[in-house]
């Protein structure tokens, strides 16, 4: 639990002119915009056609591998994928229910300062009015522009925009598409992608349109004489390390990732970029979008920078240029520099069979993760999941109204915030790591508290409420060296009645108003001289 002392204060700089596409420039002049530091809490809408299925993550890859569980969904559903495959599925993406001003209004209610809708996923469809890439929402499926819409509602309510994209994988993601059946009746017999040419679509729904723009080509399709599951698992296994280890995208794929990535900024001018990728993308693409967008977002807002990037495992070295996120995970450290978590309640694609079996987060453990995060210097993006219609369900909107009931009290002890010299205390030290969360259930307890600053006062969540009403601080004991200054006043977040506390030498104990209790847990605001410090 304990972290160097002084750690995640604040890093500025002077912004430069404008940056080049490298690391050098990157990391010497840019500095995190004080508006990503101030929100916390953001929410995503993960939403694509691999939504539409309703069964799980990564649909538009898996129904390609036989004995996958998307295989044995879409088989049963829809066809085998010689016949029909994810091409279709993308058609069928109506979202014929969207409401996103509903939506946006709820997150909103909820807390978020920031919304992030998914611009591209691995299957390699664009979400908005691409003119580089014609398999895109306002053509094929929706016929809107996606990203328009919710841009101009998250503005309209004050919110911060971000768009996330994911396709600089798509090369390598959906050569599936391009293999076969190993086993089975359809043994040896190419998939869609394999077969599909412009002329094919010659009076049909995708007439003019290329398949082979979507699936991006042959270009490490499974070759011939595989025989067993197995086998084509071990193919597949194999190709990923490939590409895990560096292997480059085709340059002409690219380039057009590139163009597109560029049009996506120029069009809706996100505040930030989520790049699903380890470090930047596609190595010197990555950089010229990074550079580009930096310099793009002082053009917009007269000089001042106001961008975020952000991407996986970023060297420490780099992490003063771009924002770290981690997935699906954390720190158990304050961080130097500002950071992100992102995670979803359920799974990142609509999953009905998590919805049955109840495997949502609960409100707890998202709050809980929440002030676990922004103790740490970072902030929390949480997915909620939609289905291919446009909507959630009544689950997913129970725990964001759960979450909008605690923010509404406790709020303000989270927004503007910045760490203390220690990020907390308790028995339960929190993940570390991309995917290290644990499961639905919060493990926090009324014990273990976090602490932030704001101005000149002190900040402590009790992630649970005690049973006997009392919160016991042991870090502000009178013992204990981290607290330089002296507690004099301790309130709840928007009232000005004093609680009553008393200091022993094993902790600073408050006792909390009975009509207060909450069992997600409260924020308590200390005042006092040098206690910030």
């Amino acid at each position: 639990m304990p972290a160097p002392l002084g750690a995640g204060r604040d890093v500025r700089v002077p912004a430069p002119t404008s940056f080049t596409p490298d690391w050098t420039s990157l990391t010497a002049g840019y500095s995190v915009p004080d508006w990503f530091r101030d929100a916390k809490f953001g929410i995503w809408a993960h939403w694509s056609a691999q939504c539409v299925p309703e069964a799980g993550d990564w649909y538009a890859r898996n129904m390609y591998l036989q004995g996958s569980r998307a295989y044995d969904h879409h088989l049963a559903h829809y066809g085998h994928p010689t016949d029909i495959g994810f091409m279709e599925i993308q058609n069928k993406w109506t979202a014929q229910a969207w409401n996103p001003a509903r939506l946006l209004d709820l997150y909103k209610r909820a807390g978020a300062k920031y919304f992030m809708a998914l611009a591209n996923h691995h299957d390699n469809f664009d979400a908005y009015a691409s003119s580089h890439h014609p398999w895109n929402s306002t053509r094929v499926g929706p016929k809107k522009d996606i990203i328009g819409t919710w841009e101009r509602l998250a503005r309209e309510r004050g919110m911060r925009f971000a768009v996330s994209n994911h396709s600089s994988h798509a090369w390598h993601w959906n050569q599936p598409a391009y293999g076969y059946d190993p086993e089975g009746p359809h043994a040896g017999r190419r998939y869609d992608a394999f077969r599909l040419t412009t002329e094919q679509g010659r009076g049909k729904w995708w007439q003019g349109l290329d398949p082979q723009q979507l699936y991006t080509g042959r270009m490490m399709p499974m070759p011939d004489g595989i025989r067993t599951i197995a086998e084509a698992n071990e193919w597949h296994e194999g190709t990923d390390r490939l590409w895990n280890e560096g292997m480059p995208a085709d340059p002409a794929f690219a380039h057009n990732w590139f163009l597109r990535c560029r049009e996506l900024i120029d069009k809706y001018r996100p505040d930030m970029v989520y790049f699903d990728n380890f470090d930047l993308p596609l190595e010197q693409y990555g950089l010229d979008i990074a550079a580009y967008f930096y310099n793009q977002s002082m053009r917009w807002h007269n000089g001042s920078l106001e961008a975020v990037v952000t991407a996986k495992m970023i060297p420490p070295q780099r992490r003063m240029g771009v924002v770290d996120d981690v997935e699906r995970g954390g720190k158990n450290y304050i961080e130097r520099f500002p950071w992100q978590t992102d995670t979803c309640l359920g799974n990142w694609h609509y999953d009905a069979e998590l919805y049955e079996r109840g495997g949502y987060k609960s409100a707890a453990t998202v709050l809980h993760t929440l002030c676990d995060v922004v103790s740490k210097n970072g902030n929390l993006m949480v997915s909620v999941p939609m289905r291919g219609d446009g909507t959630i369900d009544d689950k997913a909107e129970k725990i964001v109204e759960d979450i909008a009931a605690w923010m509404a009290g406790f709020g303000e002890a989270i927004y503007g915030t910045r760490p203390w010299r220690r990020n907390g205390e308790g028995p339960t030290t929190g993940n570390t790591g991309l995917f290290s969360e644990g499961g639905p259930v919060s493990p926090y307890g009324a014990r273990d508290i976090r602490y932030v600053t704001k101005g000149s006062n002190l900040h402590a969540f009790i992630l649970g409420w005690p049973d006997d009403n009392v919160a016991r601080l042991t870090l502000l004991a009178g013992k204990d060296p981290t607290l330089r200054g002296t507690v004099e006043r301790v309130t709840l977040p928007g009232s000005t009645e004093p609680l009553r506390f008393t200091r022993t030498t094993d902790a600073l104990e408050v006792a909390l108003p009975p009509a207060a209790r909450n069992a997600i847990g409260l924020a308590l605001i200390l005042s006092g001289d040098n206690v910030a410090v």
